[in-house]
């Protein structure tokens, strides 16, 4: 019984193409010499490689929690600050009297609430987990910015 090409089905005809050329791919793989770099070609390599650095790195730490009360500065500067300083998502800039004005005049105590609470594109507490005298403090130490003339809460004993 002799085998030729044409008794073989189609399917079986490309299964056998197929191994033939991975087969040679795979042997000139292995059979190829290898080559060492010339030290220009190392230097070209490397400096390839430094252009395929990472743009930036992302460090997540722990903060403790203060020891004591935070002032309305280190408030405003620890976690308000992200928004407030550069008026993100609507939030009143810093030192805005214009902006503050109409939140000024609904009281300490709206404003507090809103802080405490959340409003809009604002988490509650900022989205960082304070005491409710430091909330105050720095919600004090915006507004006053602002143009209100609020005292700062005293500090629960």
């Amino acid at each position: 019984m002799t085998c030729s090409p044409c008794s073989l089905s189609l399917r079986t005809q490309i299964i056998l193409i197929t191994l033939a050329v991975i087969g040679g791919f795979f042997g000139l793989l292995i059979l190829s010499p290898t080559r060492t770099m010339p030290a220009s070609d190392t230097d070209e390599a490397m400096a390839r490689m430094a252009r395929l650095q990472p743009v930036g790195q992302v460090n997540l730490q722990i903060q403790a929690k203060a020891t004591g009360p935070l002032t309305g500065e280190q408030v405003f500067k620890g976690r308000c600050s992200a928004c407030h300083a550069t008026g993100a998502a609507g939030a009143p800039k810093f030192g805005d009297a214009a902006a503050w004005g109409p939140r000024i005049a609904t009281g300490f105590d709206a404003l507090l609430k809103s802080a405490l609470k959340g409003k809009n594109s604002m988490p509650a507490q900022g989205g960082r987990d304070m005491s409710d005298d430091d909330i105050a403090r720095g919600v004090v130490y915006m507004a006053n910015a602002g143009g209100a003339k609020f005292s700062e809460p005293k500090a629960a004993k």
